[in-house]
């Protein structure tokens, strides 16, 4: 089938772009001899997990109790749910570690840690817990040095449920230069190398010790200590990624088809059929140097039209015009011109959208694949 004979919106996904950003990053850790774990959550689709990572079983990364079900039954064993661990998800955890799989959840209170000795000693499983450490302030997690991680370490120790620890340097997505997204890096290993250490030193086995994001794990320039790294918007990329210089406009796999609905010369708008229902309302680059909108346009083809973004929208239109101080000419878009939109963040924009429409060419749709969304 046509692309053009889809209807609009879709989410198109650039099968070769893709499977280039999985293997730029997969090589880099290959070079640090460290195990990727990808974060499922931006794909949330087998077909494209089975690309990402390098053995059958995982290991794997989940955000929500419904990925892992799912990914469990496309035989991943060995899945960490990288959000911080509630009671009530506990007991579909339990019946996953039944069925074969390995879970480690997230905490960074006893009361967490009570509640999974809890759930093992309920449902007679062994759910192991990793702690969260904040290295930079972004948001959960307990900073380096806090005694209460000891405590807790000693907790879940003597349950037999202690992982290590884990941390997510968040902060390096407002990392612009090569520089500071390296030092990010550092301070991310540093933070968990050297606590993963301190509970070693009170005779404790930590045999996790797991970091990551897209930009740290693009420009860490030392992995020792680390056992391995998590990341997940690196499989399609995006505008903020291309923002802070992890990729270019070219590397972006995913976007948005839209159909050109109408025209506004008095306003020097085009409009389209994707709003943010499509889009998403994440506007991830409105606070960087380069404000993109809610997306830059290009043609189907994948060539980016000069300044061209998505400048406002509405539930399903969306105000396409020149950015702000442009000298670009507004191109000369017809009724029924199909484009395409490159997100702001991946993970938003896909999570609007039940399949992906791939190609490898973007002429013709090579297959559909589908993916998951909720909870």
């Amino acid at each position: 089938m046509e692309l053009t004979a889809i209807r609009t919106p879709y989410l198109l996904l650039d099968r070769p772009r893709m499977l280039r950003n999985i293997h730029r990053l997969q090589a880099r850790m290959d070079a640090l001899g460290v195990v990727l774990r990808p974060h499922v959550k931006t794909a949330k689709s087998a077909p494209i997990a089975e690309l990402m990572c390098k053995h059958p079983l995982g290991p794997i990364t989940v955000s929500t109790i419904k990925e892992a079900e799912y990914f469990a039954e496309y035989g991943y064993r060995d899945i960490l749910y990288a959000v911080g661990i509630s009671p009530d998800k506990l007991e579909p955890l339990a019946a996953l570690m039944h069925k074969g799989v390995k879970i480690t959840v997230l905490l960074d209170s006893a009361a967490q840690a009570e509640a999974v000795l809890a759930a093992n000693q309920k449902w007679n499983t062994g759910i192991r817990a990793a702690i969260e450490l904040d290295c930079d302030g972004h948001r959960a997690g307990l900073v380096p040095g806090d005694p209460d991680i000891l405590v807790i370490a000693r907790q879940l120790h003597e349950g037999n449920a202690l992982a290590g620890v884990l941390l997510h340097a968040g902060g390096s997505y407002h990392c612009e230069t090569d520089a500071e997204k390296a030092a990010a890096a550092e301070a991310e290993r540093q933070a968990a190398v050297s606590t993963a250490e301190s509970i070693r030193a009170e005779g404790m086995q930590v045999s996790m010790v797991s970091v990551g994001s897209t930009p740290t794990a693009h420009y860490a320039e030392n992995l020792e200590g680390v056992t391995e790294v998590r990341a997940g918007v690196y499989v399609f990329q995006d505008l903020v990624m291309a923002g802070i210089h992890v990729c270019a406009l070219e590397d972006i796999a995913i976007g948005v088809v839209a159909t050109v609905i109408g025209h506004r010369p008095d306003k020097g708008w085009i409009l389209c059929d994707a709003g943010w229902m499509a889009l998403s309302r994440d506007r991830g680059t409105a606070k960087q140097a380069v404000d993109q909108g809610y997306g830059v346009v290009t043609t189907l083809d994948g060539e980016v039209y000069p300044d061209l973004i998505v400048a406002n929208t509405s539930q399903e239109h969306g105000v396409m015009m020149l950015r702000e101080g442009s000298e670009a000419v507004l191109p000369d878009l017809p009724i029924g011109t199909k484009i395409c939109v490159l997100p702001n963040h991946a993970c938003a924009t896909a999570s609007q959208f039940e399949e992906y429409v791939v190609s490898d060419d973007r002429h013709t749709q090579a297959t559909r694949w589908s993916r998951i969304n909720g909870w």
